[in-house]
């Protein structure tokens, strides 16, 4: 009776943490949305628009833009996997779950994990008899489920990469007139005074931008990783306690 009231609860905590993954991700955009709008409205996203003269930071800022909606995308399908697999979950632990496998699997959802025990199914069907290894095709499903997320390291590493070449530009820019200063001619010290703070400007904003950028990218796709993380679990523990069983005891019978 406990087992199966922790059973229960563990079941229910997973399926709470898929059902959210999308819900988690919108209340974190639209924290960002809403520091965004601070900032602009007190003139600093603005400034340092106006400040970049080699737009490195706005750049960051579309390619953020980009990123975010790639994550979504890809955010919004982990979570239709997630509720694919639980409908599997549901249908697969029945007491009437094994005809659903003795039918090539064909009332099950489609989605990836539905593709995985249809393979396990043809695979048992090829098999003549004995244990059925699914390394292989969990690998599959692994890559399958994992997708493009790698997509998100790639745009975190960028957007830093970026932060750093506004740096150096910055300093570039900055230490330029050093070259032709004269210490004598006050005209050409103010000019020269005003294109090292421009190039200051320029470097300061580009790496603060690249940072931000790189952090925020990063927190997103670790909440998308952990999701698919938890989906790919889930198919695993099903097909390990009630498919593969039920095709051996098939094969057996």
């Amino acid at each position: 009776m406990s087992s199966t009231v922790a059973e229960g609860s563990a079941s229910a905590g997973r399926d709470s943490g898929e059902r959210d993954v999308l819900l988690i991700w919108m209340i974190f955009t639209g924290l960002s949305i809403f520091a965004a709008v601070l900032l602009w409205r007190y003139g600093l996203i603005r400034l340092m628009v106006v400040s970049d003269r080699t737009y490195i930071s706005s750049v960051i800022a579309v390619l953020y833009i980009v990123t975010c909606v790639h994550c979504f995308w890809r955010t919004r399908a982990i979570a239709r996997e997630g509720e694919a697999a639980r409908a599997c979950r549901a249908i697969l632990t029945a007491p009437d779950g094994a005809r659903v496998l003795e039918a090539d699997a064909r009332g099950l959802p489609r989605g990836l994990v539905t593709d995985h025990i249809r393979s396990l199914v043809e695979k048992a069907k090829a098999q003549a008899a004995g244990r059925i290894d699914q390394t292989l095709l969990l690998r599959t499903l692994a890559d399958r489920l994992r997708g493009s997320n790698g997509f998100g390291a790639f745009v975190s590493d960028t957007l830093m990469k970026l932060g750093l070449l506004g740096t150096i530009i910055g300093f570039i820019i900055m230490l330029a007139p050093i070259a032709t200063l004269d210490a004598a001619d006050k005209v050409a010290m103010k000019s020269s005074m005003g294109l090292m703070s421009d190039g200051m400007a320029v470097a300061m904003y580009t790496t603060l931008a690249g940072l931000i950028g790189s952090i925020l990218v990063r927190i997103q796709y670790y909440m998308l990783d952990a999701a698919t993380q938890r989906v790919f679990s889930d198919a695993v523990m099903l097909t390990e306690t009630h498919v593969t069983p039920a095709l051996e005891r098939r094969h057996d019978g």
